[in-house]
């Protein structure tokens, strides 16, 4: 189990295109490429770097089966390129899906390789796949990231067409958030293209390669913003026109005509989204030439993320409504089940009601029914003037033990009163901690804020790679608690909740705890009651089981299972 999803392949390039801004060396792929995920773009770039691709070291020789560190087994070579090798591998320790790069320690990227992987893997944002190590043994630079069986790059998603406006909008908002706050941290992706960007199953948008794809090509650039958000630029241009904004081809789009310079899009195909089309020249644009001259041209993912949010809002479209069809009346509701139906053109005899009773039977009928109504009536009433007599004599003593018996009832009921947290800490069994900064969260009386679980790979029960995660709490002297209530983000199959008591903040272990109750639950509620008659300052809130849900865009949380707990009451 992992506490990272499952990811998505960064691999090498063998198609054409121009580069924005940044320079790359120039290389070549073998052909022995085939995984549908693979990067395609950039085979004809022009170089800048000292190191030509002759004077680089050979590729290791590695095959299918070949394991890294006792862990990743390699499955299938995606990509041989300029002395490096992407592979599709497996994780045997956590059981999932990886991509790795690798390429020998001598080669002359190595270095750079290894330190923007370990730069790109402290980021943590959930909007990148994330990078799971960056290793240098026996002689082999490795990174291995994530891999994303469930994703799909948008360079497959336009030949079937332009994106609708919707989703246009929400791809660049996503991507220019995410990569202004990637430099906000110092980090440049530089090679921002169809295939570095992937839309999940779940509508979420993801980019792949921070910094380590302009490594591994030893691509760099001046100005790593401009270049970042040009490239933003002409992932919206594509999205809306179904035209790469160069003239070349490039990622299965015909680039512009020759000769007539960059053109808005809405003057490339009509019905383009006005604003839209306006963002993606003030990003292309950035040297002050916008498609209006109106607009100040964007020059950072931080300038860029301003003018979309002073954009009116662009909504899904609205659900088609299918009228439904009339309505028909069958043959049995038309009293003509089972038999033939009429000829076309032939109108149906409409059958006569049947007559009346009216038979010496039907008489005598009609005479015994009315008899046995008149004799239930009079038995009817005879019985309810019984009851009320007896009621009228037994009230008195009725009343009397009910409020005799209310009374007790009401006295046996035991008072609850709410106990106030004065303190928590999370508590870590093994491995690491999950998010420790927001336990607080958890009783600050916002529902809205939350202390969140990582996302793991397998579940619901965390066990055997976890024992589980919670949180210490302070109930600020030793008192008998009665149950905890938690409210949860998550419902579904299923989460577990445990309630030790502890004897600090920071109990040594999970066995030096006692169990005073446990509860599983479906839904976003949690209700623990004590089962054990014991007074304790100190109750650890445990989770050894979290339900599986999709990415939440709110709190960043990756597909998986995890869980989050809004508010903890306890009462005593």
């Amino acid at each position: 189990m992992a506490e990272r999803s499952t990811a998505a392949v960064d691999v090498a390039d063998n198609s054409g295109e121009q580069p924005l801004t940044a320079k790359a060396d120039q290389s070549t792929a073998d052909g022995v490429a085939k995984n549908p995920e693979r990067d395609t773009d950039g085979d004809e770039v022009q170089g800048n770097d000292a190191e030509s691709p002759r004077k680089h070291a050979s590729p290791p020789e590695l095959h299918s089966g070949h394991k890294l560190a006792r862990r990743y087994r390699l499955e299938e070579c995606v990509t041989r390129l300029d002395g490096f090798s992407s592979w599709r591998a497996v994780d045997e320790k956590l059981r999932r899906a990886v991509g790795v790069h690798i390429l020998p320690a001598d080669h002359p990227r190595a270095r750079s390789v290894l330190a923007a992987a370990r730069s790109s893997a402290l980021l943590g944002d959930p909007r990148f796949v994330q990078v799971l190590d960056a290793v240098e043994e026996n002689d082999l630079v490795y990174v291995v990231h994530e891999w994303l069986p469930d994703a799909t790059e948008l360079t497959t998603l336009l030949p079937a067409g332009p994106l609708e406006p919707h989703d246009a909008y929400q791809m660049v908002s996503q991507v220019a958030s995410a990569m202004a706050a990637a430099h906000r941290e110092g980090l440049a992706h530089l090679r921002l293209n169809p295939n570095a960007v992937l839309r999940t199953s779940t509508g979420q948008w993801r980019i792949r390669g921070l910094a380590v794809n302009a490594a591994l090509r030893g691509i760099s650039s001046d100005t790593p913003q401009r270049t970042d958000t040009e490239a933003i630029g002409a992932l919206l241009y594509a999205a809306l026109t179904q035209r790469w904004p160069y003239e070349d081809d490039a990622y299965g789009l015909s680039g512009l005509p020759k000769d007539v310079g960059l053109i808005a899009p809405d003057q490339v195909r009509a019905g383009i989204h006005r604003g839209l089309s306006e963002l993606a020249m003030r990003a292309l644009a950035n040297d002050g030439a916008t498609a209006s001259r109106h607009e100040a041209p964007c020059t950072t993912p931080e300038e860029l993320v301003k003018a979309i949010g002073e954009m009116p809002r662009i909504r899904p479209p609205e659900p088609a409504f299918t009228a439904p069809p009339e309505y028909q009346r069958t043959t049995y509701q038309q009293g003509t089940y089972g038999r033939p139906a009429p000829h076309p053109g032939v109108a149906q005899p409409i059958a006569p009601p049947p007559p009346p009773l009216q038979s010496r039977t039907g008489k005598a009928l009609k005479w015994a029914v009315s008899a046995l109504l008149i004799a239930a009536l009079g038995l009817g009433s005879w019985q309810l003037a019984d009851a009320l007599m007896d009621q009228g004599g037994k009230s008195d003593n009725t009343n009397k033990s009910q409020t005799a018996d209310d009374g007790d009832k009401t006295a046996k009921q035991p008072k609850t009163t709410p106990i106030k947290i004065q303190g928590s800490q999370e508590f870590v069994a093994e491995g690491d901690a999950q998010h420790p900064g927001d336990v607080a969260k958890t009783y600050d009386g916002n529902a809205s804020t939350y202390w969140k679980t990582k996302t793991f790979n397998a579940g619901p029960v965390i066990a055997p790679f976890k024992p589980g995660v919670g949180i210490v709490y302070d109930l600020g002297s030793a008192t008998q608690p009665g149950s905890a209530t938690l409210s949860l983000r998550y419902g579904g199959d299923h989460t577990t909740v445990e309630l030790y008591a502890a004897d600090s903040l920071t109990p040594a272990s999970l066995g030096s705890m006692t169990r005073i109750g446990s509860v599983t639950t479906t839904g976003t509620t949690a209700t623990v009651k004590v089962t054990k008659q014991l007074k304790t300052r100190y109750v650890l809130v445990w989770l050894t089981a979290v339900p599986k849900s999709g990415y939440d865009s709110e709190l960043y949380a990756g597909a998986g299972f995890k869980q989050a707990i809004g508010e903890v009451q306890f009462t005593g």
